[in-house]
């Protein structure tokens, strides 16, 4: 049964700029295109705020910004005991050689202001510590209980404004929660804020669900469940709860994924014992058929301009990637390493594709550019699984399962890892996770 989620509404008012200065000088900056990076020093102080709520709140938007950039691994925050100024006010000016003593290279002051109407006012203001510029400075109005996100949209301008890129802590996790044993896995549809917070189950386990994915382009997922042990394909919208039938599939051997318009979707389904590749318009519900081969083709996924799919299929004899055109033609094997590959993923930035790889007894997680070269594996485990992008292609997430015994189901949690390799985190939550999807920035 679907429990109805009701639409968290955010009423923000975006004041751009907050004291501004031009940010052309600003000397801050991280080259994210260079691989592993040595994280920038970053104070952030406690936003201040005029009673109990909002100092309250000013101290929680703090640490959820310190957070989320220290787990981008760019970061360094520094420790708030080792300050020599404190900024109460977006008035006071900061001073400079005070920050650069403790090694800052960028400062984030901000403040808390209760409305006549109820609501919220937080503000803040980014500064380059060596340039002694303003880099960005916003505010934004908002209900109290919506404090969290503000912190997240925060967090992305921070790391917009040193980066150059779209951040991406202001985003969803949608998974699969697991429970009980091995043999009789309870699974339930759950969905997150991207650092755990605010965790819901979006189904009561009556049924059991797979495979969740978003839409590029509004807060909708699909997902596969067994209806009276059936696969149906059911899309949901997060916002406002309201779900439907996409249609009963009873050979969907991989359930479907948006394209970038988030009109179609695509998926394979095995007819008369042959596993292929399916597209369906949304608007209209009309299938196509798009690979016609004796093989077992699955897992496809778009590229970003819709112009070309990869799938995995063991045509040439073993599971490998593939590309092909969105109409199913020039078809090109892109895998040629060792082992078995498969759930290929395109990046939203068109320039990488992530996998799965299975070798030597062995998991993988790996990218390769769309053309096959530049294979560089990021994580490994026992079984490692399912990766999904974070909305600026900096980011993965998957799932990791360690060994089972006899009695009890090996532990599964979800991780993310940045393109380096390098800065892999675990993402608590309540039980086992699976099958992670990540969402776009919300709107």
């Amino acid at each position: 049964m679907m429990k109805r989620l009701g639409a968290v509404i955010l009423a923000v008012l975006v004041i751009v700029p907050v004291m501004a200065t031009s940010p052309a000088q600003a000397q801050v900056k991280i080259d994210i295109t260079r691989g592993r990076v040595e994280p920038m020093p970053i104070a952030i102080t406690t936003f201040a705020g005029s009673n109990d709520q909002s100092n309250q709140v000013g101290r929680d938007v703090s640490e959820v910004i310190s957070k989320n950039l220290e787990r981008s691994g760019l970061f360094k925050p520094l420790d708030p005991k080792g300050f020599l100024q404190q900024l109460t006010s977006l008035e006071v000016q900061p001073r400079f050689p005070d920050w650069r003593t403790i090694a800052a290279q960028a400062l984030v002051q901000g403040v808390v202001e209760p409305q006549p109407s109820g609501q919220l006012r937080i503000a803040f203001r980014l500064w380059d510590v060596f340039g002694g510029q303003q880099m960005v400075g916003q505010a934004y109005v908002t209900q109290p209980e919506n404090w969290r996100r503000v912190a997240h949209i925060i967090s992305d301008a921070i790391y917009t404004a040193i980066t150059g890129e779209s951040g991406y802590f202001d985003t969803r996790i949608v998974y699969i929660a697991e429970s009980g044993e091995a043999s009789k896995r309870l699974k339930k549809l759950a969905i997150m804020d991207q650092d755990g917070a605010n965790h819901r189950y979006l189904t009561d386990g009556a049924n059991l669900v797979l495979t969740p994915r978003f839409s590029p382009t509004t807060q909708e997922i699909t997902y596969l469940s067994y209806f009276r042990n059936i696969p149906r394909v059911y899309l949901f919208n997060i916002d406002t709860g309201r779900q439907e039938v996409l249609g009963d599939f009873p050979g969907m051997t991989y359930a479907p994924r948006f394209s970038p318009d988030g009109n179609k979707v695509i998926f394979s389904m095995a007819a008369e014992g042959n596993s292929d590749i399916y597209e369906m318009d949304l608007r209209t519900r009309r299938t196509t058929r798009l690979t016609d081969h004796p093989a077992i083709d699955t897992s496809p996924s778009y590229s970003p301009n819709r112009d070309q799919i990869t799938f995995n299929s063991d045509r040439g004899g073993s599971q490998q990637i593939y590309t092909m055109n969105a109409d199913g033609t020039n078809v090109q094997r892109i895998s040629f390493g060792q082992g078995r590959y498969g759930t290929p993923v395109w990046s939203p930035r068109g320039d990488l594709i992530a996998f799965t790889k299975f070798n030597s007894s062995a998991f993988y997680i790996g990218v390769m550019k769309p053309d096959g070269s530049g294979e560089r594996l990021l994580a490994e485990g026992y079984i490692v699984e399912a990766p999904t992008w974070s909305p600026n292609g900096r980011v993965l997430m998957y799932f990791a399962q360690s060994r089972s015994t006899a009695n009890q189901a090996g532990r599964v949690r979800l991780f993310s890892i940045d393109l380096t390799g390098y800065n892999q985190r675990e993402i608590l939550t309540p039980q086992d996770a699976s099958d992670p999807a990540w969402s776009p920035l919300i709107p």
